[in-house]
């Protein structure tokens, strides 16, 4: 699974996928949840009236933190900026329902599985916003800046260091990466080591680099160079006019754009805060919003002009515990026998401690649910229920904690470490909306509940990339943290807790994790049965040790007005809907 937006269609089993009712729109699908509060959603809309030639809409992302504005798919962390790139780029190989990779993009592709390669075509009509061809050379180019040693973002991962010479080349024994051929302008050949099944699923890295553009630049200067911040570079269906740092983005048509010339003339993308953006829905002020605030959306519901599509969230919070530290030097997690939260009982007990279902119920009005397993339910075929992890039983947690020689020898309340030492817990939890303070106070007291010396971090909820920030460079006033994951369409959880993932910020280790993640790419796993029981075994795992532990699954609401025509939760190519084909009916007043 990799920290991204890739669109995710699978739904666990209790969900049905209905054949369209004919209404004033044209349902794509309709998702029957059996869950509280949810009866049904849309995932997609399309207008009985005609898109009008041109037009305009706002686009909102809602958010209490700016946007970070690393708006180049090959740096970016934060998927607030995530949702800008997928606006004016896109990757160039197009996804089915199923978020497998089809032949309809703007590239196609073919898999020599005796040879161990992949072929990349591009098509011919594919240009960059400024009227250069989009080549092989591009393609190839984005591999190398992600494999040159000075690269410092979080893409270079196992899926990338199965590439032939990537590993030689990454660590500066070679200039070059043997395992890429460039054959002419438009098409190029990887050799892999091997073919895993991540790679066929969804691991080839489908995002061309501007070479002409980025060239002029050294690697580790890229991400903060004016064409990722000030003037990013695309080929997707709209261009970037104007970048106000943090707060919006203008946008206006590609008329190249090799789907077809889009539908609206201009787009404007902006932020949000949680707590106005029903405000902003019912003034007109924006058309669309990425998500709508669960807890806002029971008594917002029928506002007029509006529909609501929805889809089963493919992110997940949890809670994670500091553990180690990123190495720099070796490019991987290194734990510290001596970690505060290394005693697994203490991490277990705090699971123990907390009760998920209610807290979904009381901040969410139940549209977020207890979460069980790291491999949420958008991997049906993966997502093991039979798994029986903690549920909140208080009673369990303190023995845990007397069995672990947590035991309060002072008398004031709170327990001390086994060695008889105070034991004071930082915990930091993002602020945001009306939920955010509510829900880290009801950790930091369910937590003291059981006798364990729990305060916010710096005494108050963090800015969201403050927070990150800090979990990247492994903040030691930080002991246990809230955040949230969007997985990808891969089941791998390689990228986000693997020993050489930078997204891992636990820190987590363990050989027999390595073992698990490893047999999960390996040739026996193109047998779905046995991919499927090592990945029961994986989340089996991570359960007992507890490095870190899933909090909510959750919908994605998404609002729409009425005026909006073709507009989907996931574009892709079976809802037939692709975002240069989004108008308006109706110009705004």
């Amino acid at each position: 699974m990799k920290k991204t937006h890739i669109a995710i269609l699978f739904l666990f089993s209790s969900i049905l996928i209905l054949s369209a009712c004919d209404q004033s729109t044209d349902e794509v699908s309709n998702v029957s949840v059996e869950h509280d509060y949810i009866d049904g959603f849309n995932q997609a809309i399309i207008s009985d009236e005609p898109a009008l030639d041109g037009g305009e809409i706002t686009f909102g992302i809602v958010s209490d933190s700016p946007f970070q504005g690393v708006l180049n798919y090959n740096f970016y962390v934060n998927n607030r900026d995530r949702d800008i790139i997928d606006w004016f780029d896109e990757p160039l190989l197009a996804l089915d329902a199923n978020d497998t990779y089809t032949q309809d993009g703007a590239a196609n592709y073919d898999v020599d599985h005796d040879d161990q390669s992949i072929t990349l075509t591009i098509r011919d009509d594919v240009n960059w916003h400024d009227g250069n061809p989009v080549t092989a050379e591009d393609w190839a180019y984005a591999y190398e800046v992600i494999g040159h040693p000075d690269y410092e973002g979080p893409r270079y991962g196992a899926d990338m260091r199965m590439i032939e010479g990537m590993e030689a080349y990454h660590s500066g024994e070679s200039e070059e990466i043997s395992g890429i051929t460039i054959h002419d302008e438009k098409s190029l050949t990887i050799q892999y080591e091997r073919l895993t099944p991540s790679l066929l699923a969804n691991g080839i890295w489908p995002y061309a680099l501007p070479k002409h553009v980025f060239e002029a630049y050294e690697v580790s200067e890229m991400a903060s160079s004016e064409e990722v911040r000030q003037s990013p570079i695309g080929m997707g269906p709209f261009k970037v006019e104007r970048v106000v740092p943090g707060e919006s983005v203008l946008l206006t048509k590609n008329e190249d754009y090799w789907r077809g010339e889009p539908n609206l003339d201009q787009v404007t993308i902006k932020v949000i805060g949680t707590q106005v953006a029903t405000e902003h829905l019912r003034s007109g002020e924006v058309d669309i919003l990425n998500q709508f605030p669960t807890d806002q959306y029971v008594e917002n519901q029928d506002l007029e002009n509006i529909t609501f599509l929805g889809d089963i969230d493919f992110t997940y919070t949890y809670i994670g515990f500091k553990l180690g530290e990123w190495d720099d030097e070796s490019g991987q997690n290194v734990m510290h026998e001596d970690a505060k939260m290394g005693d697994v009982k203490l991490r277990r007990a705090m699971w123990y401690a907390v009760d998920h279902d209610q807290l979904g119920e009381e901040l969410f009005d139940g549209l977020r649910w207890n979460a069980t397993t790291l491999v949420p339910p958008t991997h049906p075929d993966y997502h093991d229920e039979s798994i029986e992890t903690p549920t909140y039983d208080p009673e369990q947690a303190e023995d845990l904690l007397d069995e672990a020689g947590y035991v309060d020898v002072t008398g004031d309340g709170f327990r001390e470490d086994p060695d008889g030492e105070p034991l004071e817990i930082n915990f930091a939890s993002v602020a945001g909306g009306d939920t955010a303070l509510p829900m880290a106070q009801y950790y930091v007291q369910s937590w003291q509940d059981i006798g364990l010396n729990v305060e916010l971090a710096g005494g108050q909820l963090m800015d969201n990339n403050v927070l990150f920030d800090r979990l990247e460079n492994d903040d030691p006033d930080i002991d246990v943290y809230v955040s949230a994951w969007a997985v990808g369409t891969d089941v791998n959880p390689e990228p986000l807790y693997g020993r050489y993932a930078p997204f891992n910020y636990s820190r987590y280790t363990s050989e027999r994790q390595d073992e698990l993640l490893e047999k999960g790419l390996s040739e026996e796993a193109f047998d779905m049965e046995y991919r499927q029981e090592v990945y029961s075994e994986w989340q089996a795992y991570m359960a007992e040790q507890v490095p870190v532990f899933p909090m909510h699954y959750r919908m994605q609401i998404v609002p729409v007005h009425d005026r909006v025509s073709n507009y989907a939760v996931h574009f892709n190519e079976d809802t037939g809907i692709h975002r240069y084909q989004l108008g308006v009916t109706e110009e705004t007043d």
